[in-house]
């Protein structure tokens, strides 16, 4: 499945989509389509975030109202569907961040390409900067988080943005102390994520919260992909674009550092919950490694894409 977080008007919605079109899971729910919850009375209030909380019940009453509202359009009975806006066309709603607001910091992996620690080795000069022996962990502030299509604002604290594509876990189960052997098995879907940054700040704090977690610093989406709709989650294709012209381009299983063993290592004597987002790194290819020319500047459009999931496309604004 495809979820996603959607807004029409004033209503703000947990959807699915459906070819073309947005399926309402919460006005789905509340008529039973397919059987869903079947034995539960409404109204549905569902986000992202608690339909994750119901595990793999969750997910599955959401495909039993996928899989009803695919049989009534093709017995050409879903006309009502449209008629009670159970069944949205896509161009009608905005798509939002499929998590608006995580309850927790984006958890973020840096220098897990070796061609992009190659690349950080090159701009200081040839330093002896190796290979990582363990996850390099730092957070995003979930205030950065923006949706797929939402401008990136270029805010007056930093001269110097930056961007990154990643892939993007999000967790589906509680675990701690989570084996390599079960970690899919923990992982509810994936979304891509682009890691903007002020390499200023970044430089001047000497760590990387400050700069990487200014206000929409964190768009992520377009959908939530459920983890069975992904074959490999380590064989696929990723890039990036501004303006047309591809600066990053690489692959997801040019991971040093997999999602079995950063799971293993950062659930280890620490809780993972249902909704965390894990973003696993950007390969080679930021602007700071092409000099001063190759950073963000107003009018920028971003277009951050992975192979079976979507694509990102923001333009960059000056701060007002």
């Amino acid at each position: 499945m495809r979820l996603l977080t959607f807004k029409r008007g004033g209503y703000l919605g947990l959807g699915c989509l459906l070819g073309g079109e947005v399926l309402d899971l919460n006005r789905a729910f509340e008529r039973h389509l397919g059987d869903s919850f079947k034995n539960v009375e409404g109204p549905f209030n569902l986000d992202m975030l608690s339909l994750l909380d119901l595990g793999s019940r969750g997910l599955e009453e959401a495909r039993k109202a996928l899989s009803g509202a695919e049989a009534l359009k093709r017995e050409g009975e879903a006309q009502g569907l449209y008629e009670e806006e159970v069944l949205l066309k896509l161009e009608e709603v905005e798509v939002k961040a499929p998590i608006p607001r995580p309850r927790k910091n984006i958890v973020c992996l840096g220098l897990n390409y070796v061609e992009h620690v190659e690349e950080a080795r090159k701009r200081r000069g040839g330093s002896d900067l190796s290979l990582p022996e363990a996850p390099v962990f730092f957070t995003k502030a979930p205030t950065s988080v923006i949706g797929p299509y939402d401008d990136i604002i270029y805010p007056r604290a930093t001269s110097q943005l930056d961007y990154e594509v990643e892939l993007a876990l999000v967790l589906g189960r509680r675990g701690k102390y989570i084996s390599r052997r079960e970690a899919y098995d923990y992982i509810a879907g994936y979304m891509v994520f682009n890691d903007v940054t002020a390499r200023d700040l970044q430089r001047r704090h000497r760590q990387w919260f400050r700069g990487k977690s200014l206000d929409t610093f964190s768009p992520m989406g377009p959908y939530l992909v459920t983890s069975d709709e992904i074959a490999d989650p380590m064989n696929l294709e990723m890039g990036l674009k501004v303006n047309g012209e591809t600066r990053q381009r690489s692959n997801t299983g040019n991971m040093i550092f997999k999602p079995p063993e950063i799971l293993e290592v950062l659930s280890a004597g620490m809780t993972l919950e249902p909704g965390d987002v894990i973003a696993t790194g950007t390969p080679s290819g930021v602007g700071m490694a092409r000099g001063p020319e190759g950073l963000l500047k107003p009018g920028d459009v971003v277009e951050a894409w992975i192979e079976g999931i979507g694509a990102l496309r923001n333009r960059v604004v000056a701060e007002r």
